[in-house]
């Protein structure tokens, strides 16, 4: 029960991220009803911060709450997955302008490291330690330039837009795309390097997060069923 394992975090908190792991995994499932009652029931938790769980989510754009018909997981629509990218692309390649000149060559040499890790997770993991190790060495190498920013605000933006796209559920990576998305990394580490601020923003908006760029993957990815 979720009492047995209380810590430091709120107890919504810990709903919370008990509701994104189901979610992840696939037990609770876009398009579907989450069931409260059962939930509470599962957890002994009370209503109250179940409800307050489910609020954040909805806050977040991860379910509706429906009046009179109870919680719907959302689908991601291919307009919602597209108006996502480009807030991403937008906001990642200003923060990279603005801290472009403050990525220093050890902050270089660790995005190299991060991206040949990724290339290793690639080649030589099973499914499921690719899963999750190669998903937090991607996030890794986005922050070694993104913790630069003293945007507090951006961060948890950021976090919760690709938990909506990546995570919920959490589909098969598509090596072809994740091989794409290593290169594209080494094509920002070059313009970094090159001192080509302008090129380094406009390549990270319109390529690595651009949907016409990426929308043939794209379309396969969400295939898989969750759209």
């Amino acid at each position: 029960m979720m009492q047995n394992v209380l810590d430091v975090r709120s107890l919504r908190q810990q709903i919370y991220e008990y509701l994104q792991k189901e979610i992840q995994a696939g037990r609770l499932v876009p398009g579907a009803f989450i069931r409260l009652n059962e939930i509470s029931e599962h957890l002994g938790v009370s209503k109250t911060p179940l409800r307050d769980a489910i609020i954040q989510m909805e806050c977040e754009g991860f379910v509706s709450i429906l009046p009179r018909r109870g919680v719907l997981l959302k689908k991601m629509t291919m307009a919602e997955i597209k108006d996502i990218l480009e807030i991403l692309g937008a906001l990642e390649s200003a923060a990279l302008k603005s801290v472009f000149d403050r990525i220093t060559p050890r902050r270089i040499k660790k995005m190299e490291r991060l991206n040949a890790d990724m290339r290793r997770c690639i080649r030589e993991k099973t499914f499921h330690e690719f899963d999750s190790q190669y998903y937090s060495l991607n996030i890794a190498f986005h922050d070694v330039f993104l913790e630069l920013s003293g945007n507090a605000a951006m961060k948890p933006l950021l976090a919760t837009m690709k938990q909506r796209l990546y995570d919920f559920p959490r589909l098969a990576y598509m090596k072809d795309w994740e091989l794409a998305n290593c290169n594209e990394h080494d094509r920002l580490i070059d313009h970094i390097r090159n001192g080509e601020k302008d090129a380094a923003a406009i390549f990270w908006q319109e390529t690595h997060w651009g949907f016409e760029a990426q929308e043939t993957y794209i379309r396969r990815f969400y295939a898989q069923g969750r759209t």
